[in-house]
């Protein structure tokens, strides 16, 4: 059976969609950056995703909209430490930890996070060593080598690109000694993709996988579904993202990664009885 394992946890893939709720403890996120800032009021919505159905929370302390402006390891644990300190024996799914600096993920899995959201699209052997030694799960995601501007970024295709990206990078944790169970993969969409290659690897989640690992989407109110929506405000974006999770969940993606947990949730257990489910038969009607 095919596995996705962290520090105290191990779901099966396959059976159903898990859901990862946003968390964004920064000023300035493309969609809800300062609302969570305060560390009380971002335990609370961290509880009320947990309430909602999320089965994963992810915590990012350092936006990664284009233009941001980095932070330090530093300030990205004065931000994150308060939260998790707090969440500490009230949240009981496994929370990931949205960052690029290997000594914030050793910190924040110490103070308890179980999986590291890694958006540098490089194997950084500083982070694999930590996810080794821990036995964390860790998130690998591609980024792109274009912009989202780029429309001739990947000459042999989107989804060959990074197909390859994924086969490479497994290749290289597997040979530093992580376990296969531990990795799940994410095609990044919206990082360095034109909006035509992001509609294509949503269309063509299902040939982005790799067997054995788990695959992760997120496209949540993101730029390209703006783009097809013609919805400017990010926040304003739920319909639309929940059009493309379906899609991506039509493609047997595990993950979706959302700000909307409740809506996202409902809309998640509705595909899945379509596309996960055998039919029986069943010749109920409605009416």
């Amino acid at each position: 059976m095919n596995i996705f394992c962290g520090k105290g946890f191990c779901l099966p893939l396959g059976k159903r969609t898990y859901t990862m709720g946003i968390l964004n403890v920064t000023p300035d996120s493309f969609s809800d950056g300062g609302k969570w800032i305060d560390p009380d009021t971002a335990a609370s919505h961290a509880l009320e995703m947990q309430a909602q159905g999320a089965d994963f929370l992810d915590i990012g302390a350092q936006s990664t909209r284009p233009g941001h402006i980095e932070i330090s390891p530093e300030e990205e644990l004065a931000r994150l430490t308060p939260v998790l300190e707090r969440l500490r024996g009230n949240l009981h799914i496994p929370v990931s930890i949205d960052t690029y600096f290997p000594q914030v993920a050793r910190k924040t899995l110490a103070l308890g996070a179980q999986i590291i959201n890694d958006v540098s699209g490089i194997f950084n052997e500083e982070m694999a060593q930590v996810i080794r030694d821990s036995g964390a799960g860790w998130i690998v995601m591609h980024t792109g080598g274009g912009t989202a501007d780029t429309q001739e970024a990947y000459p042999e295709g989107v989804v060959s690109h990074v197909r390859s990206f994924f086969e490479t990078m497994v290749q290289k944790a597997v040979h530093f000694g992580i376990s296969e169970h531990a990795l799940c993969l994410d095609p990044g969409i919206g990082f360095g993709k034109s909006y035509e290659e992001n509609l294509t690897l949503i269309r063509e989640t299902g040939s982005l996988r790799l067997p054995g690992y788990a695959l992760l989407v997120g496209v949540s109110r993101k730029r390209v579904i703006g783009q097809a929506t013609g919805v400017e405000k990010a926040e304003n974006r739920v319909i639309g993202t929940v059009a493309a999770n379906v899609a991506a969940i039509a493609g047997r993606c595990d993950i979706l990664r959302v700000h909307d947990v409740l809506e996202c949730v409902e809309s998640a257990k509705m595909a899945d009885a379509i596309f996960r489910q055998p039919a029986e038969g069943d010749t109920e009607a409605d009416g």
